[in-house]
């Protein structure tokens, strides 16, 4: 009995030394779970929002004048006088330069003789179908006497009349031929008188009084007597790159500035839009009418524009460092139950700290505000809203 006892005590004691061993309490996380949990990093995440681009962009710019005239003689001349310099201002119609061709006296008084010698001949001609004509007539009321007047001789009278009418009228075409010929001679006299084509300043002169000059394009490389602009109103040439060349509008406006006059801002106003892209520098020209009636701005003056990019359809953005770069791929890590997923995207304009994406993303998305290629897909994430650098909300 005794060793029975003594067996039956022993089991139970290893039996209870075993459970304590090998029990545990259901609510006490073990070693492994604790390690597990402190593995899972923490990602701060923010929100792609969409709205509307609305910045501005520095662009170089150029101001012309909005008219400009080269002004040549319209046949060769000695420049007799001259009245302008360079800085003149002008208006419309003003004598700028008197200039003499002596042949020109020479083929007008020709044709002058010419048109006095078809006005003889008119005068001469007149008088001699008004004699026929009245030797006809009278010969004619004879007729009607049966044997008075020869039927032959009534129509050699009628025919001498109907030569005198022919003779005539070609003496008149002559006659306005040389009138026509002395208007032409006359109208390439006034010619001489070198007048301003509008109001302007003059911005160059290359003759002096005494100077043989002719028309443009003539042998020589003839230079211009003088150039005129009209400053008062100038055109600003703004090369738009092609990626900022959407959603373009006549009439709106847009401030600028000039080296000269660095505190001072300007503005123009959106007039022209070339519709076309230049191939070579993949720029669209835009004009801007700019006013400049106090004369302040030149042509030539080369200003920085602000110029305004809008779009008009809301676009993806998330915080420029959410984009990660490799030499394979430009992606954000989009963050989803706690999995990270790579996005391709491509990226547009910076906006502050925000920049666009165009890709596999949604308004609304989960993506890391650090995007690197450390958190890769597969991996167990804690995603963690960021509390500072949140875009925008939507528009």
């Amino acid at each position: 009995m005794n060793r029975m006892a003594f067996s039956n005590l022993f089991a139970g004691s290893a039996l209870a030394v075993l459970c304590v061993a090998c029990g545990s309490s259901p609510s006490t996380p073990t070693p492994n779970a604790n390690a597990q949990n402190a593995s899972v990093p923490t990602v701060e995440v923010v929100k792609v929002t969409s709205r509307k681009l609305a910045i501005s962009v520095r662009l170089p710019g150029e101001l012309l004048p909005y008219e400009v005239v080269a002004v040549y003689p319209k046949v060769p001349a000695f420049v007799d006088t001259i009245s302008v310099d360079r800085g003149s201002v002008v208006k419309s119609g003003q004598l700028m330069a008197r200039l003499v061709a002596p042949e020109l006296a020479a083929q007008r008084a020709e044709a002058q003789s010419k048109l006095q010698g078809a006005e003889a001949q008119r005068v001469e001609a007149e008088a001699k179908l008004a004699s026929d004509d009245g030797t006809y007539q009278r010969l004619k009321t004879a007729s009607r006497t049966p044997g008075v007047v020869a039927g032959n001789d009534l129509e050699v009278s009628q025919k001498a009349v109907e030569g005198d009418q022919a003779r005539l009228e070609a003496v008149r075409k002559s006659v306005q031929a040389a009138e026509a010929s002395l208007k032409s001679i006359s109208e390439i006299e006034s010619y001489l008188q070198i007048r301003a084509p509008f109001d302007g300043v003059v911005t160059e002169r290359n003759v002096h009084p005494g100077a043989l000059v002719g028309p443009s394009g003539s042998s020589g490389g003839q230079l211009p007597l003088v150039r005129v602009e009209q400053t008062s109103r100038l055109r600003l040439v703004v090369p738009v790159p092609e990626k900022y060349a959407a959603d373009m509008a006549n009439g709106a406006k847009v401030e600028f500035t000039v080296p000269a006059f660095p505190n001072q801002t300007f503005s123009g106003t959106v007039a022209r839009v070339a519709r076309s892209v230049d191939v070579k520098t993949r720029t669209m020209p835009v004009e801007l009418d700019v006013r400049n009636v106090d004369g302040r701005l030149a042509s030539g003056m080369f200003p920085e524009v602000p110029w305004p990019v809008r779009r008009s359809d809301p676009t993806l953005f998330v915080p420029n460092s959410a984009v990660a770069r490799t030499t394979e791929a430009t992606f954000v890590v989009r963050i989803r139950n706690g999995n990270p997923e790579w996005a391709n995207v491509r990226t547009g304009e910076m906006d502050g700290k925000l920049i666009e994406i165009f890709g596999d993303v949604r308004e609304g998305d989960d993506v890391a505000v650090r995007g690197t290629d450390e958190l890769r897909p597969g991996t167990r994430v804690k995603a963690q809203f960021a509390t500072t650098e949140q875009p925008r909300p939507s528009k």
